[in-house]
């Protein structure tokens, strides 16, 4: 078939397009990964005379390195549509995130819908696969104490013992407040299979937009985070009160996020820009860690339960493009997510700015010292 001129237009911008978002985005990444470290250095000493000022300054760099990461998507028309429960009436207190996970995109995708968010973005702790350690981004994380997970049986028990040591050591030493972690064990089309062959197995439903979570991560951060008299008991009244304010985890947000098509968006995706504009949808649901159970095969159901509902929100959406509204209402209410051009230009600046004042800091000091 042959290739009229206007596609062979349209092809060559697209290509031209995502080179230089991939130019921008390395240039990006040499001047905000190194001077994020750099600062954190220089601000040892303040570590030790006040921990706590440092890991604001920390949390405040960490959140502006996220928003850059949101800003390639937001810039590239990738933008968020927010349903369910209004997630900002708790962003003050602590909360675990469970995620549905079907592509590298999703985190990105978390990254820009939590910006406004208040001091969420940065005060939460991510439960990441240990992989991204390697990656680019692995620096940050380690610096900022995400946890790195490693997969597989063999590595299970050990991996569950070493989260918990983690979150004892890192997560209200550093006045964390919100943590983020993908109970599925992996992307979709990776463990779909494998999921529903275990549901058949043990007589559980069948699941196409997500698969059957696991049960160990959960269950460590809720023992470990979660203050025991609050564990297993009955709670009332609203699910987003303002007036539990007990030290310890008060909520579970069960989040889904939805793709158009179910066509998720991948990380190469997001950097180059060469997919049309795209509305990625995510739902909340706020659940009072009261109303979560302790022991181990009630908290297994608890969390199934979670992920049979995820599967009727996604069945919903992929039918009608929009999720279903909340039990007891008539009308789904949906609130589109924004960013301040402004705002992520002035953070894009520091960042190249603060590159341009280390670069000619070692500058001067090679010439002193040589």
């Amino acid at each position: 078939m042959a290739v009229t001129l206007e596609q062979a237009r349209r092809v060559g911008y697209t290509c031209l397009k995502a080179l230089l978002r991939f130019a921008f985005m390395v240039a990006n990444n040499l001047v905000a990964i190194p001077s994020y470290v750099l600062y954190l250095i220089v601000l040892q000493p303040l570590r030790i005379l006040d921990s706590k000022s440092f890991w604001y300054i920390e949390g405040v760099l960490f959140k502006w390195l996220l928003a850059m990461v949101a800003s390639w998507g937001w810039w590239a028309g990738y933008t968020v549509v927010e349903w369910g429960d209004d997630v900002k009436a708790v962003s003050e207190d602590e909360a675990m995130v469970l995620v549905n996970h079907q592509a590298t995109g999703d985190v990105c995708t978390l990254m820009m819908c939590l910006q406004d968010k208040g001091t969420v973005v940065r005060q939460m702790m991510w439960l990441m696969d240990h992989i991204f350690k390697y990656t680019n981004f692995g620096i940050v994380s380690l610096i900022h104490g995400d946890f790195f997970i490693r997969q597989g049986r063999t590595h299970r028990d050990q991996q569950l013992v070493l989260l918990k040591d983690h979150l004892e050591k890192y997560y209200r030493s550093r006045n964390r407040k919100w943590i983020v972690l993908f109970p599925e064990g992996g992307f979709l089309r990776k463990r779909r299979e494998t999921s529903q062959a275990f549901a058949k197995k043990n007589n559980l439903p069948f699941l196409k937009h997500v698969t059957l979570p696991r049960l160990g991560a959960t269950q460590v951060i809720l023992k470990t985070l979660v203050a025991p008299q609050e564990n297993g008991t009955p709670s009332g009244g609203d699910t987003v009160r303002k007036e539990s304010k007990s030290k310890g985890l008060q909520w579970v947000i069960d989040t889904t996020i939805a793709y158009p098509k179910a066509e998720p968006i991948d990380i190469q995706t997001w950097i180059l820009g060469y997919r049309q504009p795209t509305v990625t949808h995510v739902h909340y649901r706020i659940f009072p860690v009261k109303d979560v159970p302790a022991e181990p095969e009630a908290l297994t159901n608890w969390l199934y339960q979670r992920f049979i509902e995820k599967e009727d929100l996604l069945t919903h959406f992929y039918e009608t493009g929009a999720f279903p509204p909340p039990r007891g209402q008539t009308k789904a209410i949906s609130r589109e997510m924004t960013l301040s051009n402004l705002w992520l230009v002035a953070i894009q600046s520091f960042a190249f700015l603060s590159g341009g004042m280390w670069y000619c800091l070692f500058q001067y000091l090679y010439r002193c010292l040589f």
